[in-house]
């Protein structure tokens, strides 16, 4: 029988049940047994002799393990990770020896309630499963987390047998859709239901009713958390759309969707930022993933010697090159579909951006300097024949003369313009006579929105492009340090579903100069994740767990690491805090060797088409450390005892 422990509370407060929190992950015990403390006053300190685990960068959370192998988290607030590290004050760091009763970290409560956060902080015990009954002291005070068949003794008996025999019989997808159902709280409890490539995403009306837990040990489902306001449900590749399908027809007012809407409305800012950036973004991303692996292709092809006609290069050229060379319209007509305006009004307002007549907005850029040097005016500049090209066109309004640059390749400025248009159609719309509304909503649409794009919000939105995205740019490129950050924060990043933002740095990225190292580095970060998952599989000893985490684990290497994470790693913390180690690693050796893919997109196996134009074997080495980091790590000083 596992032994009962008793821990001093590491902040002063009033200690609560954890199950009585505002947080279904943690209330759910699904980081582990502890306690809650709320109200707490701003320090926090060391329950017992040990060490520091982890400190995350933000100062939210604290990872600690005792002398005598008690693993705690400390995490100080609800979703206090948003606030940056803004009121948080870490004394101590990750691998620090600490005694009992040191000072860890002092933070403001007062800072974190006008941020719009919750106070409570969980106290919970990673391993539990290693111990029985967990007891958190303070002054008196005393909250006990009972040992699982203690909790299940005290809860009574259990339907679960009936509800499996009762869906036993079925086929595999209408079985486990039947039983999610049941255990979500039926269909009343669902307002809408949807998918993506490995999970069930639902938003319900009172989470209460969800039974977790049991949702877990059904056959065929690989994990669960809350995430961007939806109840998400991993069920894996292929088998989700099955079961998706099946999930719909047990409350067929599903189908008409709005999923997404319903989650939009409750998510944060960043959260709405990401999710419209990705609403915008993922569209086009198929077309920059071919390309990009055309790309590739033809330069491994080039490689090895192969001698093309002229002509023929050309024509490829026109496969590859035509993506960027027209970005804007995509980002445009991407950008009207996603808010409501005309689509092909999106197209040609795209096209004008990048119309053949104005100099492109880089190349000028690029003269600039050389202009100023010489003391001449970007006009006198103008007029010299070694400049044509490279100077932006007067436009002499009278009063002021306006330079016009063309702005192929920029994602920023087609984005607002796309904004700008669509809500600008709509308000035409408001008053505008039915008879008329054919021919005068897209003439002044388009009007209207050309002159503010080459007047107001290409100027703007190129300069603020340049700024943020050159700096980020010149980050990756630090060797070994942009890629280890990035490398090793990626998939934290993730699991708050706000990494869709870094798609517009991507397609800036190709745009621009040709190549993707971000792609580089984030293959890194997702191989790490699987091969910490891997291990775990290994060193699990119940036949039907080891098969349940090695079918969560394949989908990592192909990219797709959601059914690793929550699956398995974040449920178990340390093979994800090992498995952001390998990707940082591998991240700081892509960083070092120059690495960078043809495309973007795809990343781990299939990404290996990416880096066929002279950098395969590299990007093979680097894959390799991360695996290897990520693995060896956990399989070394991961313990879990099934």
């Amino acid at each position: 029988m596992a032994k009962d422990i008793r821990i001093s509370s590491p902040l002063n407060g009033k200690l609560v049940p954890l199950n009585s929190i505002n947080d279904p992950v943690f209330a759910s015990g699904a980081m582990g047994r502890g306690v809650a403390v709320q109200n707490p006053k701003g320090q926090v300190f060391s329950p017992f002799d040990g060490e520091i685990t982890v400190f995350f960068p933000t100062g939210h959370a604290i990872g600690l393990k005792s002398d005598d192998g008690i693993e705690l988290l400390i995490h100080v607030g609800m979703d206090t990770v948003k606030m940056n590290g803004e009121g948080f004050s870490p004394k101590a760091e990750a691998g620090d020896k600490i005694k009992r009763g040191q000072l860890l970290l002092e933070f403001d409560p007062a800072a974190i309630k006008k941020a719009g956060y919750e106070t409570t902080t969980p106290v919970v015990v990673t391993n539990h499963a290693d111990f029985g009954d967990i007891t958190v002291e303070l002054d008196g005070q005393s909250v006990t987390a009972a040992a699982p068949a203690e909790e299940a003794a005290a809860a009574g008996p259990v339907d679960d047998d009936d509800v499996i025999k009762q869906f036993a019989g079925l086929p595999d997808a209408e079985r486990v859709a039947k039983s999610i159902m049941h255990y979500v709280g039926g269909p009343d409890n669902v307002r809408t239901a949807e998918h993506c490539a490995t999970r069930l995403r639902l938003i319900v009306n009172d989470k209460t009713k969800i039974q977790e837990k049991k949702i877990e040990n059904i056959e065929g489902v690989k994990g669960q958390f809350f995430a961007a306001q939806q109840y998400q449900i991993i069920c894996g590749t292929g088998f989700v759309d099955k079961v998706t399908e099946e999930f719909i027809k047990l409350k067929p007012s599903l189908a008409g969707g709005g999923g997404k809407e319903a989650a939009y409305a409750e998510m944060s800012l960043m959260q709405k930022i990401s999710r419209t950036l990705g609403d915008v973004f993922v569209p086009i991303i198929p077309v920059l993933v071919a390309t990009g692996l055309f790309m590739g292709c033809r330069g491994a092809i080039l490689s090895m010697g192969s001698e093309w006609d002229p002509n023929f290069l050309l024509m490829t050229q026109v496969l590859t090159d035509t993506a960027f060379a027209f970005l804007p319209a995509l980002v445009c007509w991407s950008t009207m579909n996603k808010f409501g305006g005309t689509a092909v009004i999106g197209i040609v307002l795209g096209l004008m951006l990048v119309f053949p007549g104005l100099p492109n907005a880089y190349v000028v850029g690029g003269a600039a300097a050389e202009i100023a040097e010489k003391g001449l005016t970007w006009v006198e500049a103008s007029a010299l024949p070694e400049y044509a090209g490279k100077t932006p066109i007067p436009l002499d309004l009278g009063f002021v003369t306006i330079p016009l640059v063309g702005y192929q390749g920029s994602v920023l400025p087609a984005l607002v313009l796309g904004i700008f248009a669509a809500k600008f159609q709509q308000f035409l719309k408001t008053f505008i006579p039915d008879m008329i509304d054919l021919i005068v909503t897209p003439f002044l649409t388009l009007t209207v929105s050309m002159a503010l794009g080459f007047l107001v919000v290409g100027p703007i939105m190129h300069g603020l492009e340049s700024l943020v995205f050159g700096a980020v740019q010149n980050f990756l490129t630090i060797p070994v340090v942009g890629g280890l950050i990035i490398g090793g924060l990626q998939q934290v990043i993730v699991i708050f579903g706000v990494h869709h933002v870094f798609s517009a740095l991507e397609i800036y990225l190709l745009s621009t100069q040709g190549s993707d190292p971000f792609n580089a580095i984030i293959t890194c970060a997702t191989i790490a994740q699987g091969g910490a998952a891997l291990a775990v599989s290994l060193k699990t000893q119940d036949p039907r767990k080891r098969a349940l985490y090695i079918s969560s684990t394949v989908p990592a290497f192909l990219g797709i690491t959601e059914p690793a994470i929550f699956g398995i790693n974040l449920r178990l913390m340390k093979p994800f805090v090992f498995g952001c180690v390998g990707g940082a690693a591998g991240g700081a050796i892509s960083s070092f060797l120059g690495l960078a893919g043809t495309g973007m997109g795809i990343t781990v196996l299939p990404g290996m088409l990416l880096y066929m134009n002279g950098q395969i074997v590299q990007y093979i080495i680097v894959n390799a450390i991360a695996f290897a980091v990520g693995f060896a790590l956990t399989y070394v000083l991961f313990k879990h005892e099934e």
